[in-house]
């Protein structure tokens, strides 16, 4: 049974599982299908795919987390970003609205789960941890505005091209904005206001009305499905599709999507290999960054290793079900807390909700306006637009601002996966820079203490022949020169030197390249008369030491635990 849970960790929950707490999931599984209906199918739009292909993503995907995930809270299915991704990535292989774009999007899907589910055979989850953080902000801020951009031309109902740079979009949308049309236009803007309402205003007016908070807050989150209840009944009452040429959704083919056998090119395979690992990649990191907030709010903890076969899974399920990627989204998954969620029941029910509407009431969406679609997505990305952090970055660390600022203008400019690739490459670049110039600090006595501290911070003493420094960083082959020359460079300035004492409570491990500099360190000093020390060593490091001849050429005796012991044993105290 212990295997059992391991694998399905809601088996766990159901062991305890009460009245009160289906009644939990059940509000909540029903709240977050109200909000997961529109947005699931403005997102298929965005990703250039038709809109009933987001409700499909949004019911065997879901029912498959629930069973495989480890986070009680999580919303998985269409995301804006993912969306985003699919549509830039697969627009340049295939033309949007035919079946090599949808073969193509299936595919991507397969090579999303695979990915998650290798990264969690070979344990490498922490690979997201190279996408820092600057990196991520830059580029869903950029990705945030592409959206908003792309829904444009729903929202004025424009006819315009699908454009390859922001540059393009603006000038696109400059030249075409005297063909807005009327209906459309104020159709979008009636929704953002009561998207905007239902976001800032309904909930606290349902407090004042001595509504429950734990349904006023929920409640709140249904703005998409008000707006779209509001545009359908707009359409339909006064005919706008005909008589104002307002774009709707149209006829959405009725029934469940069909399991279907999926057709795979190793070619098609190698243009999107690359897509398909940015997605896997910012999909789960967005996914156990939800996941893990949510969870600590209720004391509680996921399990990271767990996420990607649940999300690896539900990227395949969503393949077979003939649809695009799904990752966990924020602001589903903060709907589905708030609405009292306990476990992953809630998303089963979204689910079989979802299925339901699919399966018999895709007609009532005949006259949903695509505009309010826009709208919806508008308002969706439009806090991921994060100005204050670029302020932030450059107060605390002018490298993490410019690294966020290239990631934001090359998303905008050069496009979705040459601006995140460059962020990462970017990244890499000063994790590297930084680390092969460690900081390294000159150290004293305290006083009469044995505490070490900087000589250009604190109030230290200091003997002549002894040089006691402290490495801030692991020894390895891009900072091995730099620390080489430094204490060279030391010794060459100061005659008296006869003692290099390398302090190593920072070091953690050293690799080949280093082991050879400090073997060339030793004998390069011994013929200017100096002894090299090590203080401090970690046992790790000192394993390392251990097995090979590094240890003889330096000397036992060299070697010693505090670097107290060692200025006290070279004074000869």
């Amino acid at each position: 049974m212990r295997l059992w849970v391991e694998v399905f960790p809601i088996l766990g929950w159901l062991k305890n599982y009460q009245r009160q707490t289906f009644i939990s999931d059940l509000m909540a599984g029903v709240i977050v299908a109200i909000l997961l209906i529109p947005q699931s199918m403005a997102y298929a739009i965005l990703a250039g795919l038709p809109p009933e292909y987001g409700l499909y993503a949004s019911i065997l995907p879901l029912f498959i987390y629930s069973l495989l995930g480890s986070s009680r809270s999580l919303a998985v299915g269409p995301v804006a970003i993912a969306s985003l991704m699919v549509n830039t990535s697969i627009s340049q292989i295939a033309p949007q609205g035919g079946a090599e774009y949808l073969n193509a999007a299936i595919n991507l899907s397969l090579l999303v789960g695979l990915i998650l589910l290798f990264l969690r055979c070979i344990r490498l989850g922490g690979i997201v941890n190279f996408i820092s953080h600057s990196v991520l902000t830059g580029f869903t801020s950029a990705a945030a505005i592409i959206i908003a951009l792309s829904q444009v031309k729903h929202i004025l109902g424009l006819d315009l091209a699908r454009a390859e740079r922001i540059d393009q979009s603006l000038v696109d949308i400059s030249t075409h904005l005297t063909d807005t049309n009327v209906a459309t236009a104020l159709l979008s803007l009636v929704a953002f206001i009561i998207l905007w309402y239902c976001k800032n205003t309904l909930c606290k007016q349902l407090i004042k009305l001595k509504c429950p908070q734990a349904l006023a807050e929920p409640i709140s989150k249904a703005g998409p499905m008000f707006a779209l209840l509001m545009g359908s009944i707009a359409v339909w009452y006064f005919h706008l599709d005909q008589a104002s040429a307002v774009k709707t959704v149209g006829m959405i083919p009725q029934g469940l999507p069909h399991f279907q056998a999926i057709h795979i090119d190793i070619e098609l395979w190698k243009q999107l290999i690359t897509p398909a690992l940015l997605i896997a990649l910012i999909g789960f990191l967005e996914s156990v960054s939800v996941g893990t907030a949510l969870a600590s709010k209720k004391q509680e903890r996921i399990n990271p290793n767990k996420e990607l076969v649940a999300i690896g899974m539900a990227n395949i399920g969503s393949a077979f079900s003939g649809t695009y990627p799904v990752a966990g989204g924020f602001g589903r998954s903060m709907v589905n807390y708030s609405a009292g969620a306990q476990t992953t029941i809630a998303s089963a029910i979204s689910a079989i909700l979802v299925a339901i509407t699919v399966a018999f009431f895709t007609p009532l969406f005949y006259y949903l306006p695509k505009a309010v679609l826009g709208a919806i997505i508008v308002m969706a990305v439009i806090p991921l637009i994060n100005i204050a952090a670029f302020k932030e970055c450059w107060r605390f660390n002018k490298a993490d601002a410019l690294t966020l600022a290239v990631t934001f203008f090359l998303v905008l400019f050069t496009g979705v996966e040459v601006g995140i690739l460059s962020g990462i490459a970017i990244s890499i670049a000063l994790l590297i820079y930084r680390s092969s110039q460690p900081h390294i600090a000159i150290v004293g006595r305290v006083g009469n203490s044995e505490h070490f501290r900087n000589i250009n911070r604190h109030d230290v003493t200091t003997d002549s022949s002894t040089l006691a420094l402290r490495v801030d960083e692991s020894l390895y082959f891009a900072n091995t020169r730099f620390v080489e020359e430094f204490i060279l460079q030391q010794c060459a300035d100061n005659k008296s030197i006869k003692h290099v004492i390398i302090i190593c409570t920072a070091v953690n491990f050293i690799d080949a390249s280093a082991l050879e500099t400090l073997e060339n360190l030793i004998i390069n000093l011994r013929d200017e008369g100096v002894r090299l020390h090590l203080a401090e060593v970690k046992g790790p490091v000192m394993d390392q030491l251990n097995s090979t001849h590094f240890i003889k050429r330096l000397s036992p005796g060299n070697i010693y635990f505090t670097t107290d012991q060692a200025m006290r044993e070279i004074a000869g105290i």
